[in-house]
């Protein structure tokens, strides 16, 4: 059962939003009208609310035209939750997969320069509405997908086959790629990576393209980073093509930081500061570029913004390598306290990667690239001999 068979409706209003915005380009309208969103999210799912700014459920029994709406929605889906152990009809403690938005999904389709005939690696199914945009571009048996989570994996495979895309959905840890199907012309990761697998620049022809968003442990703030593999195969390099938040490869998600193990009782046990900078400044709200640069120059830490109270908020940054941290306590129109402990001076740190950032123009993430090698990785600014940052990891 082919395209044609299967068409179904798409909301006329979010094309026309997604071309005005510059997400949805002519190479990939063909695509956009033949594979809808809806065909690929299930009939209980947890879209975010851009007007009440959380996640809420929607079931497509009890709520057709409510569904329908948020499907036909710039926004993204939540369709699973804790790893597929939650329960019930309130939101989970954390998202493990999800259809993103609709415009993030074609800027980074766009980035992959997918012509027709080519063969492509996905890493990280989710419903299959992306592998079925790849299919319908690339051609039949050209896509293969590599999902983690069995469960989702075989939910995908289900609603491809209902729609007639021809998929090879792959039960299996992504950060090893597949071998089977290689070499590929282009390769995607719809998940947020912390390090590049090696495995995927190996299993990607030379010439060929890998695009996924990548980032630092310091925050959930990743860039699209769009990488060509060199002629020799040693080496992919590219630039950032613009800022996102994905879920994690599930091989690289960070354990969760347990504050006790850092600080008991009382934060005036470590050195107090004063710093001048606002909340404002140093985070960057949410979507502030900030904490992309600043997650580069402070390694192996990760920040985290309390909930705000009274017109206070704490900001505290944990070390990974050791029990070291921080704390700025941001009140509104008075003076930000800051405290710190353990081996290393985290917001001295973090202070001094902001004025970096601050003093080379506030960069966003389209300034900075990305260079894999089997040794490691390096991240630069405008010019790949700007290293700013620098990882030897063993892969």
């Amino acid at each position: 059962m082919g395209y044609e068979r299967q068409r179904l409706p798409v909301s006329a209003e979010l094309g026309l939003a997604l071309v005005g915005a510059g997400a949805l380009s002519v190479e990939w309208a063909e695509s956009f009208a033949a594979v809808p969103r809806s065909a690929f999210l299930p009939g209980l799912m947890w879209p975010w609310d851009m007007t009440a700014g959380r996640s809420v459920f929607v079931s497509r029994v009890d709520e057709p035209e409510r569904w329908r709406a948020y499907a036909d929605a710039d926004c993204p889906v939540v369709t699973q939750w804790d790893d597929g152990e939650h329960t019930g009809t309130e939101p989970g403690a954390v998202a493990t997969s999800s259809a993103s938005m609709p415009s993030v999904v074609f800027r980074m389709l766009r980035n992959v320069d997918l012509r027709p005939g080519d063969k492509v690696l996905e890493i990280g199914t989710g419903t299959g509405w992306n592998a079925a945009l790849l299919a319908h571009r690339a051609g039949v048996g050209r896509v293969v997908s590599v999902e983690v989570d069995g469960v989702v994996a075989g939910r995908a495979r289900t609603a491809l086959d209902a729609f007639g895309s021809f998929v090879r959905v792959v039960h299996g840890d992504g950060a090893r790629g597949y071998s089977e199907g290689a070499p590929y012309d282009r390769i995607i990761a719809t998940c947020g990576l912390r390090r590049f697998p090696w495995t995927w620049v190996e299993q990607c022809r030379p010439g060929g393209i890998l695009v996924a968003p990548w980032g630092t442990h310091y925050s959930h703030a990743d860039g699209v980073a769009r990488l060509v593999v060199a002629g020799d195969g040693r080496s992919a390099s590219g630039k950032f093509t613009g800022a996102v938040e994905f879920m994690k490869l599930r091989a690289q998600r960070l354990p969760r930081v347990v504050h006790g193990a850092y600080v008991s009782g009382s934060v005036t046990g470590g050195d107090e500061t004063v710093t001048e900078l606002t909340e404002e400044e140093f985070t960057g709200g949410l979507s502030g570029p900030q904490r992309f640069a600043v997650g580069l120059r402070v390694p192996d830490c990760v920040q985290v913004e309390a909930e705000r109270r009274g017109g206070a908020r704490p900001v505290w940054l944990y070390g990974l390598r050791d029990r070291s941290w921080a704390c700025a306590y941001f009140r509104d129109g008075g003076e930000t306290r800051v405290w710190q402990g353990g081996p290393r001076r985290l917001w001295d740190e973090a202070e001094a990667a902001h004025r970096w950032w601050a003093g080379n123009g506030r960069p966003g993430c389209e300034r900075f690239g990305l260079t894999v090698t089997a040794e490691g990785e390096e991240v630069w600014l405008d010019d790949p001999r700007e290293i700013c940052w620098l990882s030897r990891d063993k892969r």
